[in-house]
């Protein structure tokens, strides 16, 4: 994924120029603080205006961007060392996609979840992109019902092309891996906040989604399938994906307005991959205004909101209202 987007071009070549200026003035030959300063003044105002009206397409290439805050970022920002990671499904192996962990964030003791994507092609690798093997959902799983038994409130950071779909990946039961998270994260008695962060795509998010509160960072996507893949699926052609991303209403206003998120993050000027440090902030604000309520309910009282919320998603019409019609 390229660090620059052809929609931003205007602004990373200003921003090189002012690491030029910088450069210069910092080699004490001229002060060009006030040229620095316009030129910084010219940068943000040009964020404001490409990121106030950017399209759904160049929504999901943000919502993608290799420097996007990933969990382990995130875990850092908001733990520190106050974090123990976790591993394993103790069924078949540990899978790195997903990184799991009890940490505490302000004054909350929590169970941490979440997809991991890696900043450069070997962590890419590594991390699979992003996208977990059954293992990884059973991991997950553990993990809830570990928390559950302790008390501990879930924490979910969602950002994931999909789950993985190699051989091996169904041969070992990744359908039922995510079917059986969505049974059971439904009757987890702990309160669970999830959080798209940058990609949230198919049944791989939705697998760890279903939370009290989901919330989505500003330019974050969320869809039953990725652009590219409903293009190839309804044109047969994959470079149709800006026709099929609008299609979708992948953008965090068009799940809030359908009902499906509780609440849109703001993000840094020029989006979170710019400040990963303003995205956790936005994070802790939730969590603070959120979680004390979410503790304060009983185990009933959090499964029954949990399957109304979810039950009450979509509409549908029967076979006689359409005849009445």
């Amino acid at each position: 994924m390229p660090k620059e987007f052809e929609f931003e071009k205007s602004i990373t070549e200003l921003e090189s120029r002012i690491r030029e200026l910088q450069t210069i003035s910092e080699s004490g030959k001229v002060d060009l603080s006030r040229e620095i300063q316009a030129i910084t003044d010219k940068v943000d105002a040009l964020k404001v205006e490409v990121y106030g009206s950017l399209e759904p397409w160049q929504i999901a290439q943000v919502a993608r961007h290799i420097n996007r805050p990933s969990t382990l970022d995130l875990i850092k920002l908001l733990c520190g060392d106050e974090f123990v990671e976790l591993h394993g499904d103790r069924l078949f192996g540990d899978d790195s996609a997903i990184v799991s962990g009890l940490g505490r964030i302000g004054s909350h003791k929590v169970m941490i979840i979440g997809h991991q994507k890696g900043h450069d092609t070997d962590e890419n690798i590594f991390r699979n992109f992003g996208m977990p093997h059954p293992e990884g959902y059973r991991k997950a799983l553990r993990m809830m019902r570990t928390a559950e038994r302790f008390g501990l409130p879930i924490v979910i950071f969602i950002d994931t092309p999909g789950a993985f779909p190699g051989i091996g990946a169904e041969e070992r039961g990744q359908s039922d891996a995510i079917a059986r998270n969505l049974a059971e994260m439904s009757d987890v008695g702990v309160p669970i906040l999830c959080f798209v962060t940058g990609e949230g795509g198919s049944g791989g998010a939705l697998a760890i989604g279903i939370g009290d509160r989901v919330f989505m960072f500003e330019f974050s996507v969320y869809s039953v399938i990725s652009a590219e893949g409903c293009a190839a699926i309804l044109w047969n052609d994959p470079t149709k994906a800006k026709e099929a991303a609008n299609a979708l209403k992948l953008r965090a206003e068009n799940l809030l307005e359908a009902g499906i998120i509780d609440g849109i993050l703001p993000e840094p000027l020029g989006g979170a991959h710019r400040n990963h440090q303003r995205s956790a902030e936005e994070i802790v604000k939730q969590i603070e205004a959120h979680l004390p309520i979410l503790k304060s309910m009983s185990r009933e009282q959090l499964i029954e909101q949990r399957y109304k919320k979810f039950r009450s998603m979509g509409k549908f019409s029967c076979e006689e209202e359409l005849e009445n019609a």
